[in-house]
């Protein structure tokens, strides 16, 4: 049974909607450990160094690392959206050769049926 173009497509949007939302946890999920080791990182250093010798305060690290998060995200995010147009360019490729094939295999068998009823004439 062969899906049609807009099953194919209905699929794409169903997939591409699942990888988004289990990108968005995944980016919460990180960010929640990265706000949790920022703090660690912050309490250590205020324990071993004391407050006055600290360049950054809390909020300092954590739009850093907030930063630096959002530009890795957004790398990774754009590698799988190319990965994900990769991946259906190939799927459109597969379906327009076989479309080309099917259409290929009507014609032959259109020919064949043109050359069998000239050969049935001509036997006659």
């Amino acid at each position: 049974m062969a899906l049609t173009d807009a099953d194919v497509q209905k699929q794409i949007k169903h997939m591409m909607a699942f990888i988004e939302q289990e990108a968005n946890e995944k980016a919460e999920e990180i960010d929640a450990k990265v706000c949790m080791a920022a703090g660690r990182f912050i309490a250590e250093i205020w324990e071993s160094s004391g407050k006055a010798d600290v360049q950054f305060t809390k909020r300092d690290f954590c739009y850093q690392a907030e930063e630096e998060f959002n530009i890795e995200k957004g790398r990774l995010v754009q590698q799988q959206r190319l990965k994900i147009m990769e991946f259906y360019e190939r799927k459109e490729k597969q379906i327009e050769l076989q479309k080309k094939i099917q259409s290929s295999n009507l014609l032959n068998q259109a020919r064949l049926k043109v050359l069998r009823a000239r050969d049935d004439h001509i036997q006659v």
